[in-house]
Parts: C-alpha cells; structure tokens; sequence
C-alpha cells in the first residue's frame, strides 16, 4: 500500500507545504523569508506540531509558494 498519494485525506497543510516547497526547489528558510513568516512557524507546520494554522499564515505561505490557498488546504 503507497503511503503518500497527492490527493490524500489523512494528508496535512504541513505535508502539502513542505510538498509544494520542495517542488519548487526551496528550503524552508528561504520560503520563510518569502511568505514573511518565522522560519520556526514553518517548521512547525511542515512538521504538523502546528496542525492548523491561521488562515493569515495559510495565505502568506500561499503567497510565498506562488500558489492559491487551496492547492494548500484541500
């Protein structure tokens, strides 16, 4: 049985983010700095200590991405 499939329900914001950021070829200081949020939210997102964040910060890290809300959250 696969563990990660892209359209998982059990999968987190934190997954996605940290999907969606190595995509892009970025570290997560680098999408930090471009979403202006701290380096250690972002940690603590992509690693589901922080299982929902603010929409704010969804936004910004959206921003950051280069992508819309959504492709975070659904």
């Amino acid at each position: 049985m696969e563990t990660h499939t892209s359209k998982s329900e059990n999968e987190t914001v934190g997954d996605k983010v940290k999907q969606l950021r190595l995509r892009r070829g970025l570290t997560q200081d680098a999408l930090a700095k471009k979403a202006n949020i701290p380096y250690t939210t972002l940690t603590k997102i992509e690693s589901n200590v922080i299982t929902r964040p603010t929409i704010q910060t969804v936004a910004k890290i959206a921003d950051g991405l280069g992508t819309s809300i959504d492709d975070i959250v659904r």
